[in-house]
């Protein structure tokens, strides 16, 4: 399995959302599988997703698209840190 985690703050976390809820289909079509959004428990407005994807070179040439960076603008998203992995092990207890 691909993963994306993306740590970055909003502005907003109910304009973020929107807008990351409305591009669902896009991210689908690159190559998004599923994902997970979280908060940072202190600061609300520090936002965690973590995705899994069909793989990284498909993640990186989304995320690093001129529309993304556009979007991202318009979302409030503040200086995001991306961070592509390969899973190495996953189990349940």
């Amino acid at each position: 399995m691909k993963h994306v985690l993306i740590i970055h703050e909003v502005e907003d976390y109910l304009t973020w959302k929107e807008i990351f809820d409305n591009a669902s289909i896009i991210r689908k079509e690159a190559g998004e599988i599923s994902y997970q959004v979280l908060k940072q428990v202190n600061n609300p407005k520090m936002i965690v997703h973590f995705s899994v994807w069909t793989s990284i070179e498909d993640a990186k040439n989304f995320f690093e698209s001129p529309k993304l960076v556009q979007i991202r603008k318009e979302a409030g998203v503040k200086a995001p840190n991306f961070i592509y992995l390969d899973e190495l092990e996953a189990g349940i207890l």
